[in-house]
């Protein structure tokens, strides 16, 4: 066991690094944010700027270099480089946190879980939306019993955005890890698994509908998993009105929740997560249970991303003592998402 920070290095500072990672590392005091790789000279200035005693760095490949000045390793950087630094930050002795999508090819993602195990590594992947406050809510619904015997899911991140702001996002095609299913759709897909274990993709639609989408961006994938339950997924980024975001069926009940989760555009607003406001969904945007024909008002649960670098801290910081002690997301659960695309693939 160790009694100081974990000293950690992100890569990437884009959205990923600067709002889904560096709040949560910096306003965790288990972690110590040592180091920034970033090529942009205004996302340089901007980490420095934020994070005065983080040491700036242009590469990935120069915090891999810096070796016994790091325990921990965060990948924001695009899919497509996943697997290469993953492989070199966890042989040259270091943890990973692997920004979602894992990598691109499952056989990729399983060979990067046996080097972990080989090299005696934490790996672990940022399913984050494990922690939106909505999921959550499910999570808490399903786990009570509250519909009862659920026969459908449904599950939507749709988004009205027509240009792509991003140029490796514009020019990246689906064998690069572009596009709204290896994106937006690695979330609600792990979060269909998760509720209702495994399944197999039995119906894809799959279509590019922005003039400069070279990969996806209106997807539609039908589910069997082997308990029985049927789940409806939507991926569309060409959507004026959005669908709900879940639609829960069962024999008792019904839950429906329409908006998305307010941790990110609260960080990128200028929130910390320590705010206590964090996480908090106010309550016009609640979601609608129906029991035996009676409706009802469901709070949101308060969202709580800082939960994932919390469990990895204690698993870090357990030296292997307590083997029942697992990483906040097993990157078996996000290989099996891999499989998922890679059957929706085929289909489509």
């Amino acid at each position: 066991m160790t009694s100081r920070p974990i000293r950690t290095a992100i890569a990437g500072f884009g959205l990923s690094g600067s709002v889904f990672h560096a709040p949560y590392i910096a306003g965790n005091p288990s972690y110590e944010l040592t180091a920034i790789a970033t090529s942009d000279p205004e996302r340089q200035a901007q980490a420095a700027k934020r994070y005065p005693n983080a040491k700036i760095v242009d590469a990935p490949q120069d915090l891999v270099a810096l070796g016994d000045e790091l325990d921990l390793i965060v990948l924001g950087t695009p899919p497509a480089t996943h697997h290469r630094l993953a492989k070199a930050a966890l042989e040259a002795g270091l943890d990973v946190v692997v920004d979602k999508p894992f990598v691109v090819h499952s056989a990729d993602g399983e060979e990067l879980i046996r080097l972990a195990a080989s090299l005696g590594r934490l790996l672990t992947v940022y399913q984050n939306r494990r922690w939106d406050g909505d999921a959550l809510t499910v999570e808490k619904l399903l786990d009570a019993g509250t519909l009862g015997e659920v026969t459908r899911f449904e599950a939507g991140m749709e988004r009205w955005a027509p240009e792509i702001a991003k140029a490796w996002k514009a020019s990246a095609t689906a064998e690069d890890g572009g596009g709204a299913l290896f994106d937006l759709g690695t979330h609600v897909l792990d979060l269909a698994l998760r509720f209702f274990g495994p399944a197999t993709v039995t119906y894809a639609e799959i279509a590019a509908r922005r003039p400069q989408e070279n990969a996806d961006d209106d997807v539609f994938l039908a589910l069997r998993h082997e308990s029985g339950v049927i789940s409806h997924v939507t991926i569309n980024l060409n959507s004026h009105l959005h669908g709900p975001r879940f639609r829960v069926l069962g024999s008792r009940g019904a839950f429906v929740k329409f908006g998305s989760d307010s941790q990110e555009p609260f960080v990128r607003n200028g929130g910390l997560p320590s705010h206590p406001a964090y996480g908090v969904e106010p309550p016009e945007n609640h979601g609608t249970l129906e029991v035996d024909g009676q409706q009802r008002t469901i709070p949101t649960e308060r969202g709580a991303y800082p939960e994932f670098y919390r469990l990895l801290a204690e698993k870090i910081n357990d030296g292997g003592i307590t083997s029942a002690r697992q990483v906040p997301v097993d990157p078996a659960d996000s290989v099996a998402v891999l499989r998922l695309i890679e059957q929706a693939r085929r289909l489509a």
